[in-house]
């Protein structure tokens, strides 16, 4: 038998590759709430963080603009056509486009650099100059991420293509390590340049990681030769950059949308944009544990099926991962409603981190709540027009949600001035945050969260005419089966009320001045949640459940997958 290496293995089932990836996903996530942990504590919500995610801002849009070359849903499809051809055609088309795209990205970082100060005047216009010139310097810092986690980006591609999925799942996870590194060590030692050092230590290891899955593929180092840039761009490139703007353009919409949040919450007052980018941060957790991974998982079948225009098997894979991201998202959305506020001092309350800033952010998640549902599917959504060769679609859509979020933004927060309008009355009443300075950030949140629903139920409606426009209607109507996701749903309130009730009666036993007890209220409340979603499902004789528990049972049993030692066999060197 091969020795086994869990780094190279091929996983080519979809669930078993999402849950790979999720499980990475889940410890990335983890890793993530200790980094903001950590961070809330040495700071609390005020203007030092302000300006720390503020300054995140730019490398994440120059990131964005990165992906024209960069993007996987572009790069997978035309690697998988160069690889049908030979794999040393495949090889050299990774090579070539990794060296275009590091030349490109450092062009637009040189640029970005020497326009720093410009670019922080409009993206904070409400902090003081002197906060203004941190910022500057804190993005120059993290502006070399972008550069490296585009690069980390084709890589990926490669080793999602492979389903070398383990590989690709850790890099979130080292990239997280990364930032807490800086916050242990770089910061007691540089001040706040050294956050925006460990933000590049984090980019650095997220390419790292997959290193060895590339080169086992036969993709030698360097990845960049510029011998290429002689011979002119070719065919597969120039496919990838068609391929790539559409997307781009489209992210760009959102990534403005994201600089114009923290434009007008730059103006709210010291904290607001800590307390709004801390509720971002955790509503993404379950987003990236389970609309991204199975979105990830199911991309390369996707992408093989639109190639091939099988409608049957683009049609099973589209909506079965539907349906699993509903399975696990729907009652997850409902008790992050329920549970905000112990969730929020669960992963963020220590050290200077207030009971006001927990009320807030635990307000803002509140809102974000409603939106988990729509952002989870955005993911297999968007991915989906990829395979299918459509980028169109995507790009109109999300330019009209990025839109549509800021101009609503702007509408509330300004409506939110008044302490007397009748909407922010209610929402502070709700969400129980009466009293609390700075409520207006929940204008930005409502705003934002309204985009996200609309961008996914455009997607949608989109996908659902390109599909029949390119596969046809046969098929559809077999594979379309969403007769369990109604019952998901009712299951899913249930769960919130059920969780609800356990929160009243744990109020009466357990007390809340300590970590450990809002830790107990929250878990067991959870908990008491979904035993009713599951129990529910499992009488109303749901697939998913069945298609878990069957998953679970061959990656914890497979005889394939057991040490050599328990099976008998003696390895092979």
């Amino acid at each position: 038998m091969k020795r086994f290496n869990v780094f190279n293995r091929e996983i080519a089932n979809v669930y078993a590759a999402a849950l790979t990836i999720g499980a990475a996903g889940l410890l990335s996530r983890l890793l993530g709430v200790v980094r903001d942990r950590m961070l809330a504590a040495r700071f609390g919500a005020g203007r030092e963080l302000d300006i720390y995610y503020a300054a995140f801002q730019i490398p994440d849009f120059l990131f964005t603009l990165f992906l024209l070359g960069a993007a996987s849903a572009a790069v997978i499809p035309a690697l998988i056509d160069e690889e049908r051809r030979s794999p040393a055609e495949g090889r050299r088309f990774i090579r070539e486009l990794a060296t275009v795209f590091f030349i490109g990205s450092l062009a637009v970082w040189m640029t970005a650099v020497l326009a720093a100060p410009f670019l922080v005047r409009l993206l904070a216009p409400g902090f003081a100059p002197s906060d203004q010139a941190l910022l500057a310097v804190l993005a120059r810092i993290m502006m070399v991420s972008p550069v490296l986690l585009g690069l980390s980006n084709i890589v990926s591609s490669v080793v999602q293509t492979h389903r070398r999925f383990f590989s690709f799942a850790l890099s979130s996870v080292f990239y997280n390590l990364g930032i807490i590194l800086g916050i242990l060590f770089f910061l007691p030692a540089w001040g706040m340049a050294g956050l925006a050092a460990g933000v590049v230590l984090g980019a650095l290891l997220h390419l790292a990681v997959q290193a060895p899955a590339l080169y086992s593929l036969g993709f030698g180092w360097p990845l960049v030769s510029p011998g290429f840039l002689r011979r002119g761009f070719s065919a597969p490139v120039k496919k990838v950059f068609a391929l790539s703007v559409p997307r781009v353009v489209a992210l760009s919409a959102g990534g403005i949308a994201d600089i114009a949040f923290i434009a007008i919450a730059s103006a709210m007052g010291s904290g607001s944009i800590a307390v709004f980018k801390f509720a971002q941060n955790l509503r993404f957790v379950p987003i990236g544990l389970f609309g991204v991974s199975f979105a990830v998982a199911a991309y390369p079948a996707l992408s093989g099926a639109g190639a091939r225009e099988n409608a049957p098997e683009f049609y099973s894979a589209f909506f079965g991962t539907l349906r699993s991201i509903l399975f696990w998202i729907l009652p997850i959305a409902s008790l992050f409603y329920v549970l905000r506020a112990q969730i929020v001092r669960v992963a963020l309350g220590a050290g200077a981190f207030s009971w006001q800033d927990t009320r807030l952010t635990a307000a803002i998640l509140g809102i974000m709540a409603f939106a988990i549902v729509a952002e989870s599917l955005s993911s297999l959504l968007i991915r989906s027009f990829y395979a299918l060769g459509n980028t169109v679609v995507p790009f109109f859509v999300n330019a009209i949600s990025a839109f549509g979020a800021v101009a609503l933004a702007v509408v509330l927060a300004h409506a939110f001035e008044n302490p007397g309008n009748p909407l922010f009355v209610f929402l502070v009443r709700i969400l129980r945050v009466d009293g609390v300075a700075g409520s207006g950030v929940l204008g930005l949140a409502l705003g934002a969260a309204a985009g996200s629903v609309l961008d996914s139920a455009l997607l949608f409606w989109g996908l659902k005419r390109v599909m029949r426009r390119r596969l046809g209607r046969l098929g559809i109507k077999k594979y379309a089966d969403l007769r369990d996701v109604p019952m998901m749903g009712v299951s899913a309130v249930c769960a919130g009320f059920a969780a609800y009730g356990m929160l009243r009666v744990a109020n009466e036993f357990v007390t809340l001045d300590r970590f450990s007890g809002v830790l107990v209220q929250g878990a067991v409340s959870s908990l008491v949640g979904a035993m009713v979603y599951l129990g529910m499902l499992y009488l109303a004789k749901n697939r998913e459940i069945a298609h878990l528990t069957d998953a679970v049972r061959r990656r914890l049993f497979s005889v394939r997958i057991l040490p050599q030692e328990w099976n008998g066999e003696t390895s092979k060197s």
